[in-house]
């Protein structure tokens, strides 16, 4: 189609409203879905990085506790055997009985945790697992995470 000069290719406001009524109403309201299909995706994203954050924080502080009981645990020598010959080995009733009062401490119950001596009495190992809540994420039915962490530590015999 040639235009000659002067003129203008643009439709009149009336053709405009013919065409886009020959279209018919099959469009109408597509943006209304596309704006809740959006924010729909968008909470979620937020959830999981709201509530993702909360998982790692609780990751952290139940690994440290887990560390700590450990090294509770490993400070707990057997000293009648320290002073008779100079062996270090852990006492491994009170190390248990300490880890586990430190972790009774934190506000762990008695099943949420884990605490073992190895058989030489040199190493003492805890695992801990916890439950934390979630913030968002409940509004797609994830409700909690669980979360779990194990340390060992054995005694410190120097300087070093």
């Amino acid at each position: 189609m040639i235009v000659p000069l002067g003129r203008s290719l643009r439709a009149s406001p009336s053709a405009l409203r013919v065409r886009l009524a020959a279209r018919g109403e099959s469009e109408r309201g597509s943006a209304a879905v596309f704006v809740v299909g959006m924010s729909i995706v968008l909470l979620v994203a937020a959830g999981l990085a709201i509530d993702g954050g909360l998982a790692l924080n609780a990751r952290m502080r139940v690994a440290d506790d887990a560390e700590q009981a450990a090294r509770v645990g490993a400070d707990s020598l057997d000293i009648d055997r320290l002073r008779a010959d100079g062996t270090i080995v852990i006492d491994v009733g009170l190390a248990r009985q300490r880890a586990a009062s430190y972790l009774t401490q934190r506000g762990y119950a008695p099943g949420q945790y884990a605490v073992s001596v190895a058989p030489a009495g040199a190493e003492v190992e805890v695992s801990v697992e916890d439950t934390t809540d979630t913030a968002l994420l409940g509004l797609v039915n994830i409700d909690t995470f669980d979360v779990r962490a194990a340390a060992s530590a054995e005694p410190a015999t120097g300087p070093d």
